[in-house]
């Protein structure tokens, strides 16, 4: 059960040893509805809100439906699951905001995909008030969000991440700290870039194949079975940065990049020939092959 509250109805202090902290979960959407179902799972006293009332009906049972700012001053850990950079100004911002009802101890988990400027406004705000807030950066969509597997990327104080290890555990199969308050949004968005990327060079894939007379179906199961055996994007992300080899690296290392590159120029120019007998436009392939030496590393990062 949640712990004693003071007569303002703000929490002051950590639950007592043993006692797991009350979890607030404020947007029930697609990520929120899983994590507050995974934190409820978990044994954690759950509060909920949102402006749905469909969204908060499965929750009247076992949990504590509320509105924001109340949920606030029930939670120990509020999680924000909201959809864009307005709601979450609404939710923690300004005279009424979340940000000015929380107590000494209450920490915040921003789990939505907003932009720069709104987080560090958030941060600015969090900081004058003297409460700790992490950005959060969650992967993994709405199954890993229902069964407890998300993929947590968390900037913000290594002590508060710490403290909020048995939350993160119920909500990720994996949570990493990325660094300052502002770098779990930077991994995300640098995470979804490859992503997106990868879709974009999966999509000219299938125009050079289906140019070819090729079925799609078929190029995809040589895709899968060729990703379980030599990795996919991640494969080349083993360094401490993305800067070019120096003398001072392995040789060996470095002539087996160098190999690499070549035979990547090599591939992708022949590709690149294909599509223009068959009349097929493949613009990223077309600049990967342009950059095939920086993304080994044996070549100078151009503009």
């Amino acid at each position: 059960m949640p712990q004693d509250e003071p007569s303002d109805g703000t929490r002051s202090v950590d639950p007592p040893p043993g006692q797991l902290p009350t979890v607030g979960v404020v947007g029930l959407g697609a990520i929120g509805d899983g994590v507050a179902a995974s934190v409820l799972r978990a044994g954690f006293p759950l509060v909920v809100c949102d402006v749905r009332t469909e969204a908060t009906d499965k929750y009247r049972t076992g949990a504590t439906v509320a509105s924001s700012s109340d949920l606030v001053r029930l939670s120990d850990v509020v999680v924000v699951a909201v959809v864009n950079d307005a709601q979450v100004h609404s939710v923690l911002s300004g005279p009424d905001g979340g940000l000015v009802a929380a107590g000494p101890q209450t920490t915040f988990v921003i789990v939505s995909t907003i932009s720069v400027p709104c987080v560090e406004a958030i941060g600015v705000e969090a900081a004058a008030l003297g409460v700790t807030v992490l950005d959060c950066g969650v992967s993994g969509g709405p199954s890993a969000a229902a069964t407890g597997e998300l993929v947590c990327m968390v900037g913000g104080d290594a002590g508060a991440i710490d403290r909020l290890g048995p939350v993160f555990d119920a909500i990720s199969s994996l949570t990493v700290t990325m660094g300052a308050f502002g770098t779990g949004l930077a991994a995300k968005l640098a995470r979804n870039l490859v992503q997106y990327g990868s879709w974009l060079a999966a999509y000219e894939g299938q125009r050079l194949a289906e140019a070819a007379g090729i079925k799609l179906s078929d190029l995809a199961k040589v895709i899968k079975a060729s990703d379980a055996r030599i990795g996919g994007a991640s494969t080349l992300m083993f360094r401490s940065t993305v800067a070019p080899f120096t003398d001072q690296d392995d040789a060996g290392l470095v002539q087996a990049m160098v190999s690499a590159a070549s035979l990547a120029h090599k591939d992708l120019r022949a590709a690149l020939e294909l599509a223009g007998t068959l009349d097929v436009e493949l613009p990223l392939a077309l600049m990967t092959e342009e950059h095939c030496d920086e993304i080994f590393g044996v070549g100078e990062v151009t503009a």
